[in-house]
C-alpha cells in the first residue's frame, strides 16, 4: 500500500501544516501563539447547536493527508449528533456530510476497537482517517454539535501537505451517509444514490440492527452488493453473491478487522453488525455515472422456520411465494425478503468537488 521508495524523496515546494486547537489557523509559526509556549489550548467544548471551523486554507493547493479526533463524550447521542462536513475549491455544498461516529466507520453509535487501510481506532477510544483529499484553490472542514447536549472536550490534529501539483485526473475526495429504519420490502437498499461523473468507489461501511421483533434471529445478510455503472438501468454490471461474502468471510458472520475488510462489531445478543469494504487492491472505475445498493434478503433455517410459520407472516423471495408447512416439515433452508435498520457511509472520489 506505501511506496517504501517515496519516503525519502523531499518535493520542492511542499510545505507541512498541522490544524488543531493549539493552532486553528495552521499558519507557520503561528501554534501555541499568545501563551507562553506551554500545552495551554489541547481542545475545545461545543455547545449544542455550536459550529466550528477544524481546518481552512485558501489560495493554495495541497492534500489532506491525516485526520485524528477524540471527543469526551462518545455516546450514541453524540456519535450520530455531531456532523462533519469538508468542502473543496469554494464549492458551496459539502462533499462529505456524515455523522462523526458514522464517517469514521464506529456505526451504529457505538465504538469499536479496530484497524483498517483507512480508518482505525487502536483502542476504540478515537477516529483515525488517513484517505488522501486532495484541493487546487481551498478547502475547509467543519462540525457541528447537532445533539441536544453540550460536548466538554473535542481534541483533533488535521494533517496536511500545501503546495502539491494535482495532475488533470486527480478527483475530488466524497462521503455520503444514508440510513433507512426500516428498509422497504423488495426495495434494495441504496448505499450510494446514482452519482454523474467519472471517479471511483473506494468502498464503505456499514450498519444493521436486525429486525428480531419481526424475524426473530433468523439471518439478515444474504443481499447481494449490486454496482450500476455507466448507463446500467435495470441490472448492474457488478454483482456480489452475499452480504459477508462482500467483505471476503463466509456464512455466520463473526468479528474480525483486516486492512480492505471485515466486521468489527458483530453483536449476536443484540443482532447489531458494523461491517466495510475497501477497493484498494481492486478498484472500481465509473465514467459516466455510478449507483451502489444491498438486496434486503435473510435467511430461514430448521432453527427460525418453526417460529416464523407461527407468527403467520408470509415470506417470499421476488414473486415466489414460501410454502411454510413443507419448509417446517423438511426442515430446510431457504432466502426470503425482510426489512432491517440499515445505515452506512459510501466513500468516492469524483471529477467535481460538489
Amino acid at each position: 500500500m506505501f511506496n517504501l521508495s517515496e519516503l525519502s524523496k523531499v518535493p520542492a515546494n511542499v510545505h507541512t501544516r498541522w490544524a488543531s486547537p493549539e493552532n486553528f489557523s495552521a499558519a507557520k509559526g503561528a501554534a501555541c501563539k499568545g501563551t507562553d509556549g506551554r500545552k495551554r489550548s489541547p481542545c475545545f467544548p461545543m455547545k449544542a447547536g455550536e459550529k466550528k471551523v477544524l481546518a481552512e486554507m485558501n489560495g493554495v493547493s495541497g492534500t489532506v493527508r491525516r485526520i485524528w479526533i477524540t471527543i469526551s463524550e462518545r455516546d450514541p447521542e453524540m456519535l450520530r449528533g455531531m456532523k462533519i462536513e469538508m468542502f473543496w475549491d469554494g464549492a458551496k455544498k459539502p462533499a462529505v456530510s456524515a455523522p462523526i461516529g458514522d464517517f469514521f466507520c464506529h456505526g451504529l453509535g457505538r465504538m469499536a476497537t479496530f484497524e483498517s487501510a483507512l480508518f482505525s481506532s487502536p483502542e476504540g477510544r478515537s477516529f483515525n482517517c488517513i484517505i488522501p483529499m486532495p484541493f487546487r484553490k481551498s478547502m475547509k472542514i467543519v462540525v457541528t454539535n447537532g445533539s441536544k447536549k453540550a460536548l466538554r472536550m473535542f481534541f483533533y490534529d488535521i494533517d496536511m501537505t500545501v503546495g502539491d501539483i494535482h495532475d488533470e485526473d486527480t478527483a475530488y475526495f466524497h462521503a455520503i451517509w444514508r440510513r433507512e429504519n426500516p428498509t422497504r420490502i423488495m426495495k434494495d437498499y441504496e448505499i450510494l444514490p446514482k452519482i454523474k461523473g467519472s471517479g471511483r468507489f473506494l468502498g464503505c461501511n456499514i450498519g444493521v440492527v436486525a429486525d428480531t421483533g419481526k424475524w426473530f434471529k433468523s439471518w439478515w445478510g444474504e443481499g447481494e452488493m449490486k454496482f450500476f455503472i455507466d448507463g446500467d438501468t435495470k441490472n448492474p454490471t457488478l454483482c456480489g453473491t452475499g452480504t459477508e461474502d462482500y467483505i471476503g468471510t463466509a456464512w455466520g458472520l463473526g468479528q474480525y478487522a483486516s486492512m480492505f475488510q471485515g466486521a468489527h462489531m458483530a453483536d449476536k445478543d443484540k443482532y447489531e453488525f458494523c461491517f466495510y469494504r475497501f477497493h484498494i487492491p481492486d478498484p472500481v472505475y465509473f465514467h459516466k455515472d455510478i449507483r451502489v445498493t444491498m438486496h434486503q434478503i435473510g435467511c430461514w433455517g430448521p432453527d427460525t422456520i418453526s417460529q416464523l410459520n407461527g407468527t403467520g407472516r408470509k415470506l417470499f423471495l421476488g414473486k415466489d411465494k414460501v410454502n411454510m408447512l413443507k419448509a417446517v416439515k423438511a426442515k430446510a433452508y431457504g432466502l426470503f425478503e425482510r426489512t432491517d435498520d440499515w445505515s452506512s457511509c459510501a466513500y468516492f472520489y469524483l471529477d467535481s468537488p460538489k
